[in-house]
């Protein structure tokens, strides 16, 4: 799939003025007589990136279509591969057999609805200030503030100066015992580390922007304090 990929990289951008050096590129995939510019008329300009190896279909040992997924302006596109490979016997060795066919991608899933879980609303409101302080010294890599707010006995790595918390925008905690795994979501600053910021700033790219993420937490309540024991990911939209 690797080498599918590796070949749609080259097979995918054109140009007239990078005909010749495309020609030699494609020859290290393609099976001996076949077009060395593989149907290309050596006219017109296309691009594509987000290249990646997504799908094999085999038809034999020897001979299967891989599927490439590829971004093209503002289009997800798909680039079938017809690919033989020789077996390990010959060194484990791959050729390109066939036109490539361009597909559409598949569109989103379907993603059926889930039940709002049953929420502790009381919880969240006393954890929404310990939570404030704990995503912004997670945030400065403030190590000896970041020890405040985690569990006894655990350590968490932080983005050390990356983001800068601005907001703490949702909790939700489940109804539970002295452990939970919550869900928050966060607002973070991104700063321009290129172009330093001034007060009246009007062009989007001189100053920080905002991106909000999703976490799941677990925390526990040691005494009568809530401590984040574990962060990552929260996977499904929250609420």
């Amino acid at each position: 799939m690797a080498f599918a990929a590796q070949f749609a990289g080259v097979y995918l951008n054109f140009s007239p003025e990078d005909a010749a050096s495309r020609s030699r590129k494609l020859a290290a995939f393609l099976a001996e007589g076949m077009d060395p510019q593989m149907g290309w008329d050596g006219y017109g300009k296309l691009s594509a990136v987000a290249i990646q190896a997504y799908d094999l279909e085999a038809s034999d040992a020897h001979n299967a279509v891989v599927s490439v997924a590829f971004q093209s302006g503002p289009r997800r596109l798909m680039l079938s591969v017809p690919v033989y490979y020789a077996g390990d016997d010959a060194g484990g060795r791959f050729a390109v057999v066939g036109r490539p066919a361009v597909l559409p991608a598949p569109g989103p899933a379907d993603v059926p609805q889930l039940a709002a879980p049953e929420t502790d609303e009381a919880t969240a409101s006393e954890l929404k200030e310990q939570l404030k302080g704990f995503f912004t010294d997670y945030a400065l890599g403030n190590t000896a503030g970041l020890q405040r707010y985690v569990a006894s006995g655990k350590t968490l790595p932080s983005f050390g100066g990356t983001f800068t918390f601005k907001e703490l925008k949702k909790v939700v905690v489940p109804v539970g015992g002295a452990t939970r795994d919550i869900q928050a979501v966060v607002v973070w600053v991104v700063p321009n580390n290129e172009t330093p910021p001034t007060p009246d700033a009007t062009d989007p790219a001189a100053v920080g922007g905002t991106l909000e993420m999703a976490y799941r937490l677990t925390v526990e309540k040691q005494g009568d304090k809530w401590f984040v024991a574990d962060i990552r990911g929260a996977g499904r939209v929250v609420g």
